[in-house]
């Protein structure tokens, strides 16, 4: 599998000038329609038209012409300036990965930075990322427990398959992240004497509720600045009063812990 770049960047011309711009150019030249081309590039005829004329203002030359009418009939072709704007626009495309391989290469070298920066580019639905050190792994007949060292003193506890652990080649010291949806996180502002069965259990304060039409984002903040996000239906924000500033404990069982590694 191609491992993600972590470094990306946008090019443009006359800071105007886009992909999606040179995307028509290129469907133009292709199609020789120019209402073919703009439903290639996602523009209406009109604005495929605006567009062209935009840019013709910025070029000071004009980018099509009609082209003469044979057994297909007429069409769009590109101008001799259109075709070196495209032209050049491949080879700025081709030099600008380039560049941004060689960044990337140099990033990657950078102490400590190579990790962080793979963190920042892996892209999940699992709200809560909580990246750490492996402090100890327990196999067990069914499964092994992983707990993860996250910093301000707290672990986080992940019960997974022997056969995951044995994939993913888990190590004691090994830099890995912990995620955990946020529909997985159960709020509690009185234990009322009862204890959990629960292994992660965080302490905190209520740092933000975000309100949406059927349930609530809820921000516990942790001791040392960690925040765990809880996923919360309205009816149980109000009926906890649930507030910025109160004092809560996030909640959530060992299996709901997915664990990610570098590889």
């Amino acid at each position: 599998m191609a491992e993600r770049s972590v470094l990306h960047g946008e090019l443009l011309l006359a800071g105007r000038l886009d992909p999606r711009f040179f995307a028509l150019l290129q469907a133009l030249e292709a199609t020789g329609s120019l209402h073919k081309a703009a439903r290639a590039a996602g523009y209406s005829y009109k604005g495929a038209w605006l567009l062209l004329d935009s840019a013709a203002n910025l070029t000071h030359a004009p980018l099509v012409h009609a082209a003469s009418g044979g057994r297909g009939g007429g069409g769009t072709a590109l101008t001799e300036a259109a075709r070196g704007l495209l032209a050049a626009w491949r080879q700025l495309q081709q030099r600008h990965a380039g560049f941004l391989r060689e960044q990337e290469s140099w990033l990657l070298e950078q102490p400590g930075l190579a990790a962080l920066l793979r963190r920042m580019s892996m892209k999940t639905t699992a709200r809560n990322q909580f990246a750490g050190t492996i402090a100890a792994l327990d196999a067990g007949p069914q499964g092994t427990l992983v707990r993860l060292a996250i910093g301000g003193g707290h672990v986080v506890s992940a019960s997974i398959t022997a056969a995951a652990a044995a994939e993913l080649k888990l190590k004691k010291g090994e830099e890995a992240i912990a995620l955990v949806k946020a529909s997985e996180v159960v709020l509690v502002t009185d234990f009322a004497g009862y204890r959990l069965s629960a292994r992660n259990q965080f302490a905190g304060t209520i740092a933000r509720v975000q309100r949406g039409a059927v349930s609530s984002l809820v921000g516990l903040t942790l001791p040392g600045g960690s925040t765990i996000t809880a996923s919360v239906t309205n009816d149980a924000v109000e009926a906890l009063d649930l507030a910025v500033g109160q004092p809560a404990t996030a909640t959530f069982k060992a299996q709901a812990v997915m664990v990610a590694v570098a590889r």
